[in-house]
C-alpha cells in the first residue's frame, strides 16, 4: 500500500513535469494501457520512424497477394538518388522484398525505402496513399505521409500515440515477422551493417524496433521490450542526442516494468493537433554535421552533450530521483560502445531459379498496382550510375531455407569479385 501511494504522489510530480519534456509515451502492448505519456498525441516529426509504416504496407500487400517476400524489386534512378542513409546501390539493381526490409530495419536506407514503395505501389506517391489509407484503418489520428522513408517535409506528421499504434499492428498482425525488427547486425558481402539502435543488446529483453533522426525532429525511437512476459512499448520523441534518446527509453522501461495498471488505452488519448515543431536550433544549431552523424550511426551515441542517465532523462533531475526511490524501480544504466552481433546475411539480385515478376516503378499508377518489368528491361532502367554497393551474388537454394529472420551463425559466401569487392564508400549518415 504504501508503495501505490508513493507512486501516485510520484506521478502527480512527473504530470507537473511533464510541460519540460518532448513527448514520451509507454504502452504495455496487449493490454493497451498506457503508463505514463507526455504529449502523446502532439504532432511530431516521425523521422525515420516512418520506415514501421513502409514496413507494415508491404507486408499488407505481401498478405493481399500482391508480392512476395521473394519477388525482386528493381532500384530506380529517383531512389537511388535519395540522401543518405542510404545503401549506394545503382539503377537497375534488383534486391527482394525480404533483403529490402532487412536492411530498412538495420541500416533505415532511404533508397531502399524508396524501391520499396516503387515495387509496392508504383509510384512514391501512391504508396504514400496507401500509407495514409492504412493509417485511416489503424485509426491514426495525428498522422499524414508524403513519403516512405521520413525525409522531411512539413506536411509529414505523426505522434507518440500514432507511432505506437504503428507498433502494436505490426507486433499483432505479423507475428511471424517480428525477427525483422530485432536483427543486430546484416552481412553484405564483406560489409558488417550494425543496427542503429542502441538498445539492442544493451537493455534487457528489447526486441526493436525502429530509430529515427533529423534535425527538425530531433533523435526518436519506438521500442518494445518483454520482460516476464509481458510486452512493452516505449516512444521517445525529440531528444537532444542518440545516448541521452536511448537512457531515457531504457528509464522508461524501467519505470513501465515497476508499474501495475494505469491510465485509459491509445484510443482514449485526446487528438492532438497545431503544426510540429522544428527541433533544428535545440538539436543541430551548434554541433557539426560529421558530429550528429557519427553519433547516430553508433546508435549508443558517444559522449553526450545534455546528459543520459536519471538526470538526463525525460523527467527533471529532482523529480526523477524521487520516483526511482520511491518505486524501489530497477535503474539500467546502458552501457556504451560498440556490440558485436552474429550478422543476418543479405544479398542482392532474385534466389535462385526465380520465374515471377520483378517489380519497380511505373509512371502511369492506377489502381496501386506495381509495375511488371522483365529482368532485361529492369537493368536498364536508367544507365545513370548513383552510387556502388560492395554485394555478394545469391546464395544456394539450400542455404536460402534459413536466410529469412534465422538468428543463427550462418557461413557467408564469398563476395564477388571484381568490383563487387570494392567497400562501401564512406558518407555521411542520418538515420
Amino acid at each position: 500500500m504504501a508503495r501505490r501511494a508513493m507512486l501516485g504522489v510520484a506521478a502527480l510530480m512527473l504530470g507537473a513535469a511533464s510541460a519540460q519534456a518532448t513527448p514520451f509515451l509507454v504502452v504495455d502492448a496487449d493490454s493497451d494501457q498506457v503508463l505514463m505519456q507526455n504529449e502523446a498525441t502532439a504532432p511530431w516529426y516521425p523521422a525515420s520512424l516512418t520506415k514501421l509504416m513502409t514496413v507494415y504496407v508491404a507486408l499488407d500487400a505481401v498478405r493481399n497477394g500482391k508480392l512476395t517476400l521473394d519477388t525482386p524489386l528493381v532500384m530506380s534512378a529517383r531512389a537511388a538518388r535519395m540522401p543518405p542513409s542510404k545503401m549506394g546501390f545503382k539503377p537497375g539493381t534488383e534486391v527482394t522484398l525480404d533483403n529490402a526490409l532487412k536492411m530498412l530495419m538495420v541500416k533505415s536506407p532511404n533508397d531502399v525505402a524508396v524501391m520499396v514503395a516503387e515495387g509496392v505501389s508504383g509510384s512514391v506517391e501512391a504508396f504514400a496513399d496507401d500509407m495514409n489509407a492504412d493509417a485511416q484503418r489503424l485509426g491514426l489520428h495525428e498522422s499524414h505521409f508524403v513519403n516512405p522513408n521520413g525525409l522531411h517535409n512539413p506536411d509529414h506528421v505523426s505522434s507518440a500515440r500514432d507511432m505506437a499504434m504503428i507498433a502494436r499492428a505490426l507486433l499483432r498482425e505479423f507475428p511471424s515477422q517480428a525477427d525483422l525488427f530485432d536483427i543486430g547486425a546484416i552481412q553484405l558481402g564483406r560489409q558488417y551493417i550494425p543496427n542503429h539502435n542502441g538498445l539492442l543488446g544493451r537493455y534487457p529483453g528489447v526486441d526493436g524496433m525502429k530509430t529515427g533522426f533529423t534535425c527538425p525532429a530531433g533523435f526518436n525511437v519506438v521500442a518494445s521490450a518483454t520482460n516476464h512476459g509481458r510486452r512493452l512499448i516505449v516512444v521517445v520523441l525529440g531528444a537532444p542526442t542518440a545516448r541521452s534518446r536511448n537512457q531515457e527509453a531504457a528509464d522508461l522501461f524501467d519505470r513501465g516494468f515497476a508499474m501495475g495498471a494505469a491510465g485509459g488505452s491509445l484510443e482514449s488519448l485526446p487528438t492532438g493537433s497545431g503544426p510540429a515543431p522544428n527541433m533544428r536550433a535545440d538539436v543541430c544549431l551548434h554541433r557539426s554535421r560529421a558530429l550528429i552523424a557519427a553519433a547516430e550511426e553508433e546508435g549508443a551515441g558517444g559522449p553526450a552533450q545534455g546528459g543520459a542517465g536519471v538526470a538526463g532523462g525525460p523527467f527533471p533531475a529532482p523529480v526523477a530521483a524521487f520516483f526511482a526511490s520511491a518505486a524501489q524501480a530497477q535503474h539500467t544504466e546502458l552501457p556504451y560502445g560498440r556490440i558485436h552481433f552474429d550478422p543476418v546475411p543479405v544479398f542482392i539480385g532474385p534466389i535462385p531459379g526465380w520465374k515471377g515478376p520483378v517489380l519497380g516503378a511505373r509512371p502511369d499508377t492506377n489502381g496501386g498496382a506495381a509495375k511488371t518489368l522483365s529482368v532485361e528491361k529492369a537493368s536498364a532502367v536508367v544507365n545513370t550510375p548513383e552510387g556502388d554497393a560492395s554485394a555478394a551474388p545469391p546464395p544456394s537454394k539450400s542455404r536460402l531455407k534459413s536466410y529469412r529472420h534465422s538468428k543463427k551463425r550462418l557461413v557467408i559466401h564469398k563476395a564477388a569479385k571484381g568490383e563487387a569487392e570494392k567497400s562501401y564508400k564512406k558518407e555521411v549518415k542520418a538515420d
